[in-house]
């Protein structure tokens, strides 16, 4: 990074400081959010700045791209990944001693950790030996890109990437292709130009919610949403699944606002909401941790069983919640199946496989109906 991006980051922050709190439905928020959003959005810039531009009709790494950045919701191609083996045949044995990086967002998430323990445990059935780093937090983009830059002095052949934002990893993503090592894009954020991307399909996490919202709520009900870190692929593509289906079904849909992936912002948000909309239905949240800061502020308002919620990813958290009556669902995305099936992709990319840009892993709604049927596996 350059010293003037440094110098241009600090000189909005500054400027951040100094503006008015957001409004969220007439209410004052606090200027934490602008400060935040400000600073993810130059820090994108300033990361793209220090390694090559994003958009060039020669170059075809994973940062590069011609025309539009790559969507995985609507790749042309994709595949499921119980279809790999059947189109594809069995997983190339590796070659003996391969070593793989893998770069999580935040390890303080249950997601995380058990996408990890999915990686972990089909790289030990290949006798492949795989490093997993991650950030210290979920806003934590530079120490996410510093971790990669040591990674990437290692020597790995294959680099497994979950990054924070879509560009913050392009620095060290570049350096580890400019060496002709494998990048294997893992769920969000989505590289621009990602040659090669495993994961869930992201708008249907919320049309899911908004589905089942629409079933149980009478017509003109009123829902809310609480989404993910702002600019993020995976946030921005499950709140327009939710909003868009919510408004098209009939519900109103009064307030969507940034919960950044955290507990108690989730928490502070929805008790906003509800003292302006005491009548309020319905959340959906773009991850579990944020749908548990919701179930917080809901029962702390005596509205536990009033207020439907559902979030999204699957952590035994939001099981527990939901067998315990707190949460009405969560969108599960398999975290660890996701770990194992981005583990098999790189090793069929590897022997040469001729594997589709994008494969899908699945998503499903639970809730107190179906909380104790077992998650789908991999061979």
């Amino acid at each position: 990074m350059r010293l003037i991006d440094l110098a241009l980051i600090f000189l909005l922050l500054g400027v951040a400081a100094d503006m008015p709190p957001e409004r969220y439905g007439g209410k004052m928020i606090g200027k934490k959010s602008n400060i935040r959003a400000i600073s993810v959005a130059i820090l994108s810039l300033s990361l793209v700045a220090g390694g090559s531009p994003v958009v060039s009709a020669a170059a075809k790494g994973s940062c590069v791209v011609t025309g539009s950045a790559f969507s995985t919701d609507e790749a042309k191609g994709g595949v499921d990944f119980n279809k790999l083996k059947s189109s594809l045949g069995a997983v190339p044995k590796p070659a003996n001693g391969l070593k793989m990086g893998s770069l999580m967002k935040f390890l303080g998430n249950q997601y995380w950790i058990d996408l990890a323990a999915g990686q972990k445990t089909r790289a030990k059935k290949y006798g492949v030996t795989i490093d997993v780093q991650a950030a210290a937090s979920e806003s934590d983009q530079v120490g996410q890109l510093n971790a990669m830059q040591t990674m990437v002095t290692k020597g790995y052949k294959v680099f497994l990437v979950s990054p924070q934002s879509n560009t913050n990893l392009c620095p060290a993503v570049e350096k580890a292709e400019g060496k002709q090592a494998l990048v294997l894009n893992v769920n969000d954020g989505v590289l621009p130009g990602a040659r090669q991307w495993v994961g869930p399909n992201q708008i249907s996490n919320g049309v899911l919610a908004a589905e089942y919202f629409i079933k149980n709520l009478p017509k003109g009900s009123k829902v809310a949403n609480i989404q993910g870190q702002v600019g993020a692929y995976a946030a921005i593509q499950r709140t327009k699944g939710f909003v868009d289906t919510a408004k098209a079904g009939g519900l109103n849909v009064v307030a969507s606002v940034p919960g950044n992936w955290d507990v108690t912002t989730a928490a502070n948000a929805a008790t906003t909401i509800l003292k302006d909309h005491p009548d309020l239905k319905a959340f959906y949240a773009n991850n579990d941790g944020m749908a548990l800061g919701v179930v917080t502020a809901v029962n702390n308002a005596g509205l536990k069983g009033k207020v439907m919620i559902i979030g999204t990813d699957g952590i035994s958290d939001a099981y527990t919640a939901i067998k315990n009556g707190d949460l009405t669902g969560t969108v599960d995305s398999y975290p660890n199946l996701t770990g194992q099936a981005a583990v098999d992709v790189a090793l069929r990319l590897l022997g040469k496989q001729k594997v589709p840009r994008a494969v899908y892993t699945p998503v499903a709604l639970i809730t107190s109906a179906n909380v104790n049927q077992p998650a789908p596996k991999l061979d």
